[in-house]
């Protein structure tokens, strides 16, 4: 909603546009600036917020939007490009069947444009060839949850995390990639002291700053240290007899299962990597603690067996009947922001709307009756991975991208970039107008993105949110639902579509949710199938189910002990646990797990245009061991080469022992955009789990070599420049600059003029500073504008090259003092004190050295006492880890 206070300064209350966590925020406008905060009364992060909320003030400019529709690269009228949409689809429909359309759609739609979408699909055009990114990092947990409950349901709450006395955290890098999850068990161990955290994970991640214990566990192999824990419960009786009785199927198959795989300890432990104390230890504590939450994220879902690992985990929670209490149960930390509404719109190929079952004839029906629709899709479309497939195969000839970025994020990337090449008409519907996908479209289509549209999302725990606008979109974008429903319109569906608002689209689906459903099926919104325009503005954040029986939503889901089965009872399943479908070889010796890092999202299309969000890390990297880096002669900070059997890239090495021997570490933000070559998906084996298609992204064999340059440098310029090119270059925005990672093969004949030409030095009123040592082939340049940098550039034959930090301050003054200009070429301040040093504290742009000096010079000694002085730390910290480490190393 948004209010006007007394200093005219208007107030929106909204969501993040970024994880899964679902965090309120309060965006405040004063004139024509825009200030963004955690709101604390949205029951989801209590005023917290992340380094990523915290800056999208710095994403609200018009810069590369994407403003009106194109055909071929051409600007035309809406209705233009609306009719040939419509056109080449019923095209594709009559000549080639209906299967031979489909949508790949995007877990950052909001639910009402997710639903219209799903709902032209399934119910008009009349195939479930409509798939999302959710696939790709959401599907294993649907699967995983219908087996066992019956249904896609999270039984947990954010509270359960403050009422319980043990978290387990199992592939997940909660303190990175859901930070105000984090903050809240931080905070829940300093209130509780009995409350005790167990971080499951192949590396050392800033999450293992709270972990009581880390099972720093062998890639993949969570099903047996499972299995292990499930057969560990039964010796201590820790079964729940009145539980397992009464609400449990399939507990001595599974348990058979158990004993057979992980049934010795010993065994467990060699087979997982750890000693026989450290699991001993874990499965103690699991057994003595009632209260128990299992966190879990993409370590677990991305994989080949990701829903076997899954049930394994559950396996545990239903044994000792920990599940359906407060401070109990398997937790799903959702990847992206609506990946749950998703869900809960089918939004996944294999299912239909409102959590009914595609292959449920009876649902099928209802829900086409709903829908007054003449077809329903009456069996399952192509998964993620077989979508570009099928492109390739020729049985996809039009396919309408909205929302997402797959030439960046699916997996065997190369082939998914032949498949949208190939694609015979290619639609993509995007807020930004140069994306590695929008290159590739015939009809790019634009949208309105967050702070522009309203609607609904979910978040982890079930809880139902407004975003809601607070600017006009620029050019000629629409809301997603919006352009879906006008296409429909063209299409001959224009009554069942004629939507004029989400509200509309919304009440619709609420009143499908309780359509036969008396408690049948876990998701119910049917409360809101009469919601007015006042109720949906000023919606309060509520967790479904929410009908006439629950006002006020539900905290947990299975507290009577009922599942959502034909029997009523939850189900165990028996896992049999399994190697990678693709295990190293001596030619691809290492393995190559892929995630998120701090402050980036997804493949950076927003958070690439704020500043602050570029100065934590700013350049794609590998992480590898240093005995691996010794054993590969890799250097650190030196370029790599990695390749796999489906590619190659080339990023910076980081050596570190935060990652084990034989794994290597990538993050998956890097695009076309903003490198050369350092896209993981590239390298990401296209394996994926049976039952769930999730592709996996954790496990890919790979090789590393340095990557030799004649020549290595970076450029910092006031303007975006056209390097591509270069051999190697990365890209990232800073404050008032573009900063570029140069490096390459060949060595200009005359340095000088390359530069220039380069830098654009020959204008006029411009002043040029130089230095060349041929014999060593160091050139330095600065271009001067006034009394101003505009832009400089530093070449080396080798890594040795200056900290960038200072030299990127100096493009925040409007004029260089004597001094500096003396000092520029060097690239170093007159005094070390000048030079802040690498960011730690993203939010208030804290660097490295002003913490050292500030630990030394005020005798700092905690955190609080770095934050007091400093504000690092204090907003959400994801750099206190780093705060703990430089306050050990000047201990």
């Amino acid at each position: 909603m948004s209010i006007k206070v007394e200093n005219e300064v208007e107030l929106t209350k909204t969501t993040c546009p970024y994880c899964g966590v679902g965090c309120g925020i309060v965006v405040s406008k004063d004139q024509n600036e825009y200030k963004v905060r955690g709101n604390p009364d949205h029951p989801s992060n209590l005023g917290r917020i992340c380094s990523k909320g915290a800056a999208l003030a710095d994403t609200l400019d018009d810069e590369g939007r994407m403003l009106q529709p194109q055909i071929n690269g051409m600007e035309v009228p809406w209705d233009d490009a609306l009719e040939l949409i419509a056109q080449r689809f019923q095209y594709s429909i009559d000549k080639f069947g209906r299967d031979s359309v489909a949508m790949y759609v995007s877990g950052q739609l909001l639910t009402e444009d997710y639903y219209v979408a799903n709902k032209l699909m399934k119910g008009f055009i009349g195939n479930a060839n409509i798939d999302t990114n959710s696939r790709l990092c959401m599907s294993s947990v649907v699967a995983a949850q219908k087996r066992a409950y019956g249904s896609d349901s999270v039984p947990c709450s954010y509270e359960d995390l403050e009422r319980t006395n043990l978290i387990v955290i199992v592939g997940s890098n909660t303190a990175w990639c859901h930070p105000v999850i984090f903050q809240r068990i931080r905070q829940a161990k300093k209130d509780n002291p009995g409350l005790q955290v167990v971080i499951i994970d192949p590396r050392k991640t800033a999450s293992c700053d709270i972990a009581d214990i880390h099972l720093a566990i062998n890639s993949g192999k969570d099903p047996v240290l499972f299995n292990g824990l499930l057969s560990y419960l039964n010796d201590q009786g820790e079964i729940n007899k009145l539980f397992t009785d009464n609400c449990v199927d399939g507990l001595e198959s599974t348990l058979e299962s158990a004993y057979e795989s992980s049934g010795d300890i010993d065994e467990v432990a060699k087979i997982c990597g750890l000693s026989k104390e450290q699991i001993e230890d874990f499965y103690a504590l699991f057994a003595r603690k009632e209260k128990v939450v299992t966190l879990f994220s993409q370590g677990i879902n991305q994989s080949s067996s990701g829903t076997d690992k899954i049930n394994a985990i559950i396996n545990c929670h239903l044994l000792s009947g920990r599940i359906g209490r407060p401070g109990m149960g398997a937790f799903s930390l959702t990847g992206q922001p609506n990946a749950m509404g998703g869900r809960e719109v089918g939004g996944l190929c294999n299912q239909l709307t409102a959590h009914m079952d595609l292959e449920n004839a009876s649902h099928r029906e209802l829900v086409q009756q709903h829908w007054q629709s003449p077809f329903i899709a009456d069996k399952a479309g192509y998964k993620a991975v077989d979508l570009f497939d099928a492109i390739l195969d020729d049985k996809i000839k039009a396919l309408w991208v909205i929302g997402t970025n797959p030439a960046v994020s699916m997996p065997d990337n190369n082939r998914v970039r032949e498949a949208l090449s190939h694609c015979e008409f290619l639609v993509v519907q995007d807020c930004m107008q140069s994306t590695d996908t929008t290159d590739l479209g015939h009809v790019l289509l634009p949208a309105s993105t967050w702070g522009e549209r309203d609607g609904m999302v979910t978040n982890s725990e079930r809880r139902l949110s407004r975003q809601r606008s607070f600017r006009d979109a620029p050019g000629e974008a629409l809301p997603d639902w919006k352009v879906i429903s006008l296409v429909a319109g063209k299409m001959g569906f224009e009554s069942e579509f004629n939507y004029e608002s989400p509200l509309e689209i919304f009440k619709e689906f609420a009143a499908l949710s309780g359509k036969e459903n008396n408690g049948t099926r876990d998701f119910d919104i049917s409360l809101y199938s009469d919601l007015d325009e006042k109720g949906y503005e000023q919606f309060i954040p509520t967790q479904w189910p929410v009908t006439f029986n629950q006002l006020n939503g539900t905290k947990r889901l299975f507290e009577n002990g009922r599942f959502f089965t034909d029997s009523g009872k939850a189900r165990m399943i028996p896992v049999i646990p399994q190697g990678p479908a693709n295990p190293v070889t001596e030619q691809y010796p290492l393995i190559l797990n892929s995630g998120r890092i701090r402050d980036q999202w997804h493949t950076m299309t927003r958070t690439g245009k704020s500043p602050k969000l570029s100065t934590h890390i700013s350049e794609a990297y590998i992480q590898i061991h240093p005995e691996d880096a010794g054993k590969y002669n890799i250097v650190a900070e030196n370029l790599v080469n990695v390749s796999s059997r489906w590619g190659e890239v080339t990023v910076r090495a980081c050596i570190s022992d935060e990652v084990p021997e034989g794994m290597v570490f990538m993050p998956m933000h890097w695009n076309d955009q903003y490198a050369s070559n350092a896209v993981t998906g590239k390298l990401v084996n296209p394996d994926r789990d049976p039952y769930s298609g999730q592709p996996e992204f954790k496990h890919t064999p790979v090789s590393i070599k340095a990557a030799k340059k004649s020549w290595y440098g970076f450029l910092l310029s006031r303007r975006q420049l056209d390097l591509s090119t270069q051999d190697y270059w990365n890209l990232n925005k800073g404050h008032h600059l573009w900063r570029y990672e140069i490096a390459g093969n060949d060595t200009p004949d005359n340095w000088a003029e390359n530069a220039r030409n380069l830098l654009c030095a020959h204008e006029e009123n411009v002043s040029w500073m130089e230095y060349f040592d041929p014999s060593a082939k160091r050139y330095r340049a600065a271009r001067i504008v006034g009394e101003s940098l505009e832009s400089c550039i530093f070449i080396s034959p080798d890594q040795h090259l200056p900290n960038r930090d200072w030299l990127m301050a100096l493009f925040d003054k409007q004029s260089l003092n004597d001094k500096e200009k003396a000092f520029l070429l060097s690239g170093r301040p007159g005094e070390a004190g000048d030079d802040a040093g690498a960011s730690v504290c993203a939010c208030f742009g804290v660097g490295r050295n002003t913490i050292l000096k500030a630990i030394k010079e005020d005798k700092l000694d905690s955190i609080d006492a770095i934050g007091k002085a400093l504000q690092a730390g204090t907003n959400c910290g994801s750099c206190i880890p780093e705060l703990t480490a430089l306050l050990n190393e000047k201990s």
